[in-house]
């Protein structure tokens, strides 16, 4: 799998979480927190086409684009390649160094304690 930039990353994710979009509605949703140019976006998007990431329906005037790999599939790719290069391949080291900073939520610690269990359990 291509490793998608931060930029494309940003794209991905609008894209995930708002389905099909045309290069307009991208921008638009990108120019809420930074500036970006219309001719930007396109390009990273003709880029990510290229690369097999998004893929482009031309069949009406305004292209539409949507994505071509899974989230989950781009979050798995870069969590092993975090662990492996930062934490030496230790899943323990980066969920210790992970829930040390004391950021996870009453939820998202009830979460972690569920799958624990469930993992425990064998319930994979």
């Amino acid at each position: 799998m291509t490793k998608p930039t931060e930029s494309e990353l940003e794209i991905l994710r609008i894209l995930w979480s708002k389905g099909p979009s045309s290069v307009r509605v991208v921008n638009e949703i990108i120019n809420e927190s930074k500036d970006s140019g219309y001719t930007t976006t396109l390009k990273i998007m003709q880029i990510m086409a290229q690369k097999g990431l998004v893929e482009r329906d031309e069949s009406s005037r305004t292209h539409i684009y949507s994505t071509e790999i899974r989230e989950e599939k781009v979050q798995s790719a870069m969590l092993d390649r975090l662990m492996d290069t930062a934490f030496g391949g230790s899943a323990s080291q980066l969920v210790l160094n992970a829930l040390g900073r004391g950021d996870a939520s009453k939820q998202e610690l009830e979460q972690i304690k569920a799958l624990i269990k469930k993992l425990e359990d064998g319930n994979q």
